[in-house]
């Protein structure tokens, strides 16, 4: 079975968090909360979540790891050296290293966005100098995935699990995405 982690540091954004984890888990999909230096982490608007576990390399036998923003989340994501021990890891295995809003800036960091099209949250544009930035939803290229901010998570995540095998239609039909983002014909 396919496995995520999701990463929770001190000011995360909490929207962000809890939706990507939330989708994930709905599409049978294991999905771990992972605190970056505790279990219990406040996120950026003074919301408290209980973690499933510590960061630590066992994380690497995920396939995939996810950051959400946030300030100052990314800053701490981007700031922790076992983190960026992880993202290096995983993305030479070729697993999936995804990251949304201000949270790109840990994939700088590590060296990912080389040569790779990403996108973020509103003036990441100019802070982010690796890369190429796109205007886009949600930019997948190859093994590395990014979003733009809190309204984008819905679209994040589905294709998240899209990416690891689930049946994105299944989760959106039961969430009545159709219903809150009508289809254009």
């Amino acid at each position: 079975m396919k496995r995520a982690a999701v990463i929770i540091a001190p000011g995360f954004e909490e929207g962000e968090a809890l939706t990507i984890i939330d989708i994930i888990r709905r599409a049978g999909i294991s999905c771990d909360s992972v605190g970056l230096t505790e279990q219990v982490v406040t996120g950026a608007h003074q919301i408290t979540m209980k973690c499933d576990t510590i960061l630590s390399m066992e994380v690497c036998g995920s396939d995939m790891v996810v950051l959400p923003g946030g300030i100052p989340g990314a800053t701490n994501l981007r700031d922790s050296g076992l983190l960026m021990e992880v993202l290096r890891k995983m993305n030479k295995e070729g697993k999936y290293i995804c990251a949304m809003c201000a949270a790109p800036i840990a994939l700088e960091r590590a060296g990912i966005l080389e040569g790779k099209k990403f996108t973020a949250y509103v003036g990441y544009d100019e802070k982010i100098k690796t890369g190429t930035f796109l205007e886009d939803e949600v930019v997948t290229d190859g093994n590395v995935v990014t979003s733009r901010g809190p309204a984008t998570a819905y679209a994040f995540a589905y294709e998240l699990v899209g990416l690891l095998g689930g049946d994105v239609e299944a989760v959106q039909k039961r969430m009545l995405f159709d219903h809150a983002f009508k289809k254009e014909a």
